[in-house]
């Protein structure tokens, strides 16, 4: 053969499922170099071809990285000889080969010439033994790169295929992931030897998924569709319905201006649902708030604003670059390090952006209630050095704004002093570990919850509560307190 490379594809395993050109040529060569003897169509190669295989690599080498690095740059270094190298590997060389693209790209910066020859991976007998049509949305996933991911880049919505489930160890871990995303019970089929004489298919719980003794190099597992919608995709689609010009006139009207107040209303839900410590109820407004943040979406694409793609994206590199003690090489001890590390980031974010420097306050949004933007006013302030040393000035400045209170003489000095003492109160919650927002909405529910008592008893009692005298309620509202 002439000098260069050529990799040739072995098929998933049947000896019969070699293609006629990939058999002449290794007919016409004198020996093959192959990745792994771990295949079922070694056996059966032309007697007249010596085999040499990289099988001793995965031994030797820490990672796969390694051991498929280093069998490419071997490939690389025996197709500069006179004779070139024959590579073979498992089914078709650009499905789940890792040392294909190293090959590929540096033959090509070493200017030699290379052939790959196609063939039958294991992806068209597995669809067959799960009598499955490819073209239905399928997804195909590496399972040794699945278990290293804390969620699946998948689509619930749609079928997946998972290669090389290898092991029982890479099948825990791929489990663990999936279960981010799929309930314990999802029916997931394994197929063997998939197109050979061996060929199995069973199904199991996906719990159970670690559980199978007969995982090996020729394991792939299949997973249905979730029962009912479940992804993003999913709720833009409909989205995109309700806004098309055949969907709902009142979606259809609705615009950035219009939403705002909805925006808001379901934030609060999300919030109430919090305080209740009811799961149900959070799924339930988590979805009613995630809805108005596809709307917005829909909308700025509608009118060429941006993208939804553009918004995650925005976010991952922002999370990313805030991020350096994970993503990167600094090192942190404890939160208030990494907030005082992330306003840092943030103040180079202005400097170096055409809005200029601006303050550290301006990213607390004026529109937020009164209770919370003042505590994030202050914790603001806090990460740059502007704080109290200990929760004692503190008191002392609530109990100075309250001489200042008593001490006003006019409605309208009363109203400022009643304002700062507020802000001070806020930053004494602050200081103990209290979001005041919340701890005034618990107060006022208890408020609503008490009152109500009063009400039902005066109301067992056949009198208005304006029947009663204030030494009376008093007293009902001591006893609503003990309830």
């Amino acid at each position: 053969m002439t000098q260069g490379i050529v990799i040739l594809g072995l098929g998933p395993g049947a000896p019969e499922q070699i293609t006629r050109e990939a058999w002449h040529i290794l007919e016409a060569s004198e020996e093959i170099y192959v990745r792994t003897m771990q295949h079922p169509v070694i056996p059966h190669l032309p007697t007249t071809l010596r085999v040499h295989s990289f099988d001793c690599l995965y031994e030797e080498l820490p990672t796969f990285e390694a051991v498929y690095t280093a069998i490419a740059q071997e490939v690389v270094r025996l197709g500069q000889r006179p004779q070139g190298v024959v590579y073979g590997v498992p089914g078709h060389p650009w499905i789940g080969e890792a040392t294909v693209p190293r090959i590929q790209r540096w033959a090509e910066e070493a200017h030699l010439p290379l052939r790959i020859v196609a063939g039958l991976s294991f992806i068209e007998p597995t669809l067959a033994a799960l009598c499955v049509d490819g073209l239905e949305e399928l997804q195909l996933l590496d399972g040794v790169d699945l278990a290293h991911r804390l969620t699946p880049p998948v689509n619930p919505d749609h079928p997946v295929l998972i290669g090389q489930l290898y092991s029982q160890a890479v099948a825990s871990q791929v489990k663990l992931t999936l279960m981010a995303l799929y309930p314990d019970e999802h029916p997931v089929t394994l197929v063997r030897a998939a197109g050979t004489g061996e060929e199995r298919a069973w199904q199991v719980p996906l719990y159970e998924l670690d559980r199978q003794t007969e995982l090996d190099h020729l394991t792939s597992c299949y997973l249905p569709p979730l029962p009912q919608p479940g992804s993003p995709q999913a709720l833009r689609e409909l989205v995109a319905q309700l806004r098309a010009p055949d969907g709902c006139p009142w979606d259809q009207a609705q615009t950035h201006a219009s939403l705002r107040s909805q925006l808001l209303e379901e934030t609060y839900e999300v919030l109430e649902a919090l305080d209740s410590s009811d799961p149900q109820r959070l799924k339930e407004e988590l979805g009613d708030l995630l809805l108005q943040i596809v709307f917005h979406q829909q909308i700025a694409m509608e009118e060429g604003e941006f993208r939804p793609p553009e918004v995650i994206g925005h976010l991952v590199d922002k999370l990313i670059r805030r991020h350096p003690h994970v993503f990167g090489e600094a090192k942190v001890e404890g939160a208030e390090e990494v907030l005082r590390n992330w306003e840092a980031i943030k103040r180079r974010e202005r400097e170096s952006s055409s809005e200029g420097e601006g303050s550290i306050l301006d990213g607390v949004a004026p529109s937020l209630p009164a209770l919370a933007r003042a505590q994030a006013l202050q914790e603001r302030a806090a990460r740059v050095g502007f704080d109290w040393q200990d929760v004692a000035g503190v008191v002392r400045k609530v109990e100075e704004e309250l001489a200042e209170f008593r001490a006003a003489e006019t409605a309208r000095d009363q109203e400022g002093e009643i304002g700062d003492l507020l802000f001070s109160l806020v930053n004494l919650a602050r200081w103990l570990g209290v979001d005041a927002e919340s701890a005034l909405r618990e107060a006022n529910a208890q408020f609503v919850a008490r009152f109500k008592a009063i009400e039902a008893r005066a109301a067992e009692q056949g009198r208005a509560l304006t029947d009663y005298s204030l030494e009376e309620l008093d007293a009902f509202w001591e006893a609503a307190k003990r309830c």
